[in-house]
């Protein structure tokens, strides 16, 4: 066995955290879709209203955090603002940018859905405490 093969409890530990992560994006799923939004619609919500020390993003800001390209951003954004959701203004200091704001319905979509999420968070509490984790070991 080579020096840097993982163990069977690395991958055991490795597919339980993967089975545990999953097990919460279907419930995110099932829930963002019973309040008639898709993930993405829900992420850009949460991102929007998480962003640290204001309630606003911009479009780059947005797809950074979501880990989608510039143009997908835009594209969640239009979608989101259809739903009025989200609202557009050009930048306070930066006339070229673009900042994105919830509107009151937006602000009340995500904390009925984060509510939710928290609870599920709550409810199964230890559930990304996975055993073995710290036995991991960092390939070199």
């Amino acid at each position: 066995m080579a020096d840097d093969a993982l163990s069977k409890k690395e991958f055991e530990t490795l597919s339980n955290f993967r089975y545990q992560l999953r097990r919460f994006l279907r419930f995110s799923e099932e829930a963002v879709h019973s309040h008639g939004l898709t993930h993405l619609q829900y992420l850009l919500l949460l991102h929007l209203k998480g962003y640290h020390d204001r309630e606003w993003a911009t479009i780059g800001e947005l797809a950074e955090k979501l880990q989608s390209h510039h143009h997908g951003a835009v594209s969640l954004v239009s979608r989101c603002e259809k739903l009025g959701l989200v609202y557009r203004m050009q930048g306070r200091t930066d006339k070229r940018e673009v900042e994105v704001h919830l509107t009151p319905e937006g602000n009340r979509m995500v904390e009925r859905l984060a509510r939710l999420h928290r609870d599920e968070l709550i409810d199964s509490a230890g559930m990304f405490s996975v055993p073995g984790v710290n036995d991991l070991k960092r390939a070199k």
